[in-house]
C-alpha cells in the first residue's frame, strides 16, 4: 500500500487537468465533485509532501485537510497555524492563478497565526498557464 505521502505528479497534474476550464472561467459548470475533490486532495497532499511538517494545518472543506511546514508540532486543540479555504481559491492557488497575499487580503482565504503564510513559498504546486491548452 502506497503511504499517503508518496504523491503520483502525473496523476495530480491530470486531476488539474480536468477542472482546468473552470480554474480559468468560473462561469463554466462547475466539475464533478469526484473530479473537484480529486484535483483539491491531490494538490493539498502535494503540498505537505513538497513542504513536510506538521507547525501549519491547510484545510480545504469538505475534501481534505493537510499539515505541512517544518517546524514545532501541534498536538491538541486548535492548530496555532491554520490556512482555511474553499476549494476553487485553493486550486487559483495551488496552479498560481492566483497569489496568497491578494486571496488573504481579498478575504477569501483566511490565514491565522504567523507562520500560515509560509505555505505561500511552495505555491503553485501545479503551474497553470492561461494562454496554454
Amino acid at each position: 500500500m502506497a503511504r499517503r505521502t508518496e504523491i503520483d505528479p502525473a496523476a495530480v497534474r491530470s486531476a488539474v487537468a480536468a477542472v482546468r476550464a473552470w480554474l480559468l472561467d468560473d462561469t463554466r459548470p462547475a466539475p464533478a465533485r469526484t473530479e473537484l475533490a480529486a484535483a483539491v486532495r491531490g494538490t493539498a497532499r502535494a503540498l505537505a509532501a513538497a513542504a513536510p511538517g506538521h507547525s501549519v494545518e491547510v484545510r480545504v472543506p469538505p475534501f481534505v485537510a493537510v499539515q505541512c511546514v517544518e517546524g514545532p508540532r501541534h498536538t491538541r486543540g486548535n492548530p496555532p497555524n491554520v490556512v482555511e479555504t474553499d476549494p476553487r481559491t485553493w486550486l487559483l492557488l495551488a496552479t498560481g492563478l492566483q497569489e496568497f497575499a491578494t486571496a488573504v487580503a481579498a478575504g477569501t482565504v483566511d490565514a491565522s497565526g504567523g507562520r500560515a503564510p509560509e505555505i505561500a513559498r511552495w505555491l503553485p504546486l501545479v503551474p497553470l498557464r492561461p494562454d496554454r491548452e
